[in-house]
């Protein structure tokens, strides 16, 4: 065994990234006698199978900080973190079941093209400005610096040279290509992630059982540390903090993940370019199933790393190279790096492979979606009304090759400033609450006005802050109870939907407002396949969580 690349390991990653180049620049072309449009280019023609969509939609929310930083949640905390990805695939059934049917109804090119329809042009910029501004300085920043960190620490690669190659990878195909480029990769992607995923999970289990295989580690790891398996954690672990107990069934979780799998473009805009409603549904129930197999390959590997770092007899086995770059509680983010290094040569390669489809593919549907955003919902709003075809697809090229220049020169100052990093991520938490009770009340209420809508934003912002500052400084006021950071989105969520259900009353007397969805009964008819699809993701949930409760 070695830990270094050798020729079989750099031969079977160029070969994956020519791959991706070849497939991305094939889809890219124009057909001929066709010249891309914008529906071609940020919709992929509304041409995409259920297939194509549930793998690009798993393989634009992997990346990174799936890989790395659950690992070294698992590492540091156990199975819990497991929640994020579970709970996710019970979210993508409700937004497959209840949101799908009116955006695709609507025939949506971005997310904030429906608050203008619902609401108002002026909320619409605002948001779109916001989500821009998201996607370049946090979104994009923070993939290419954890990508070129993973980079680093595996293969030594210097930081900004990680960066440069990263971003040209992910542009060379997508900004050319757009969306169809972007999607048909994907498949691709997750096909490498999913393989290169279990061969990390394999090497580590079999590893921890002396050889004796997958099953046998997997029943080792449980019966060394019983305690990284509970899913429920109580107020006594260290983690309560992150991973409130029952609160991560019926709290701010729910916030998180309606507002990124519903209302978070780079997502959404893979089930809008469908061929159609049920071939999206499809897709949705595709990735539903895919997120309760990701837990597998990003949070047991950390957990078995663990149980190999605090036995000195799998320690001492895996000999000098097993003490570099050693995981610890304080540096758990090392654990996946650390695992890499012992796989045998060809698979060291498929893992890295799967590594680089995690952040190439999200770098992708980051960038694409950010174009879009800005060419329909700001150049084609303001700039130039009358763009054609061809000036709308050469400006999602330039705002998005723009975008990817300024996510560059952030990404190596995210390194030196830690707390400012984690206070951006916390800040998207406080902001989404508002955002998501807007969306909520403007699909599923027909009395919320825009006034209301934009009172309740504004004031979620203090709503949510009142939660995160008065922690630190009045801790010993009677007016505050110190509560978990998910369970305070959970509580700005239901009271920012208060404030704007009380405006939308005052302002119309309680009638419904002009621009209220008509919802009918028939909206959310759902096929017999999609129905028995989820009905049987449901059943496994409450079986893992059964199992795993504590």
């Amino acid at each position: 065994m070695t830990t270094q690349f050798e020729f079989l390991d750099y031969f079977i990653f160029v070969a994956y990234a020519i791959l991706i180049l070849g497939v991305g620049l094939w889809m890219s072309r124009d057909k001929k006698g066709h010249e891309k449009n914008a529906e071609d280019y940020f919709l992929a023609g509304k041409s995409l199978p259920w297939w194509a969509i549930g793998a690009s939609l798993i393989a634009a929310n992997i990346s990174a900080e799936q890989f790395i930083g659950m690992s070294g949640s698992g590492f540091a905390s156990g199975l819990a973190i497991a929640s994020y990805e579970w709970m996710a695939a019970l979210t993508l059934l409700i937004v497959g079941k209840y949101f799908l049917p009116i955006f695709i109804e609507k025939g949506l090119y971005t997310i904030p093209e429906f608050v203008e329809k619902r609401y108002s042009t002026n909320l619409k910029t605002i948001l779109a400005i916001f989500w821009i501004a998201l996607y370049v300085f946090v979104n994009l920043a923070s993939v290419l610096y954890l990508g070129s960190l993973a980079l680093e620490t595996i293969m030594g690669i210097p930081m900004i040279y990680g960066v440069i190659g990263l971003a040209l990878f992910a542009a060379a195909y997508s900004l050319y290509g757009g969306l169809s480029a972007v999607a048909w990769t994907d498949v691709i992607q997750v096909v490498f992630l999913v393989l290169g995923g279990l061969a990390t999970t394999y090497l580590a289990l079999n590893t921890v059982s002396g050889g004796h295989g997958m099953m046998e580690g997997l029943k080792v790891v449980y019966e060394e540390v019983p305690d990284r398996f509970a899913m429920i954690l109580d107020k006594s672990n260290p983690e309560y903090k992150n991973l409130p107990g029952i609160g991560v069934l019926v709290g701010g979780m729910w916030v998180a993940n309606l507002y990124y799998w519903g209302f978070n473009q780079y997502i959404i805009q893979r089930t809008l370019a469908a061929k159609s409603l049920r071939e999206a549904q499809k897709g949705i129930l595709l990735a539903a199933f895919l997120k309760l197999i990701i837990p597998l390959i990003v949070v047991i590997p950390g957990i078995a790393a663990y149980v190999m770092v605090n036995d000195p007899e799998i320690l001492a086995s895996l000999g000098e190279a097993g003490l570099k770059n050693l995981p610890s509680l304080e540096q758990a983010d090392k654990a996946y790096p650390w695992l890499l290094q012992f796989l045998p040569t060809g698979l060291k390669g498929v893992a890295f492979a799967a590594l680089a489809a995690a952040i190439v593919s999200s770098l992708a549907s980051m960038l694409n979606s950010t174009s879009t955003i800005y060419t329909m919902d700001i150049y084609k709003q303001y700039i130039n009304k009358n763009a054609s075809s061809k000036q709308t697809v050469n400006m999602g090229r330039i705002s998005a090759a723009v975008a990817l220049v300024i996510a560059c020169i952030m990404a190596p100052l995210l390194g030196g400033i830690d707390q400012a990093f984690q206070f951006i991520q916390e800040y998207t938490g406080i902001v989404s609450p508002g955002i998501l009770a807007v969306f909520i009340l403007g699909l599923f209420w027909k009395k919320t006005t825009n006034k209301a809508a934009i009172i309740g934003a504004l004031a979620s912002i203090p709503i949510a802050l009142y939660f995160k500052v008065a922690s630190h400084q009045w801790s010993t006021s009677p007016f505050f109870v110190d509560v978990p950071f998910m369970d305070q989105m959970g509580y700005t969520f239901i009271l920012t939907m208060i404030v704007i259900a009380i405006a939308s009353l005052i302002q119309h007397n309680g009638a419904d407002d002009a621009k209220g969805i008509e919802i009918k009964k028939e909206t959310f008819k759902t096929s017999p396949t999609f129905n028995i699809g989820a009905f049987a993701v449901m059943i496994i949930l409450v079986m893992l969580y059964s199992l795993f409760w504590n």
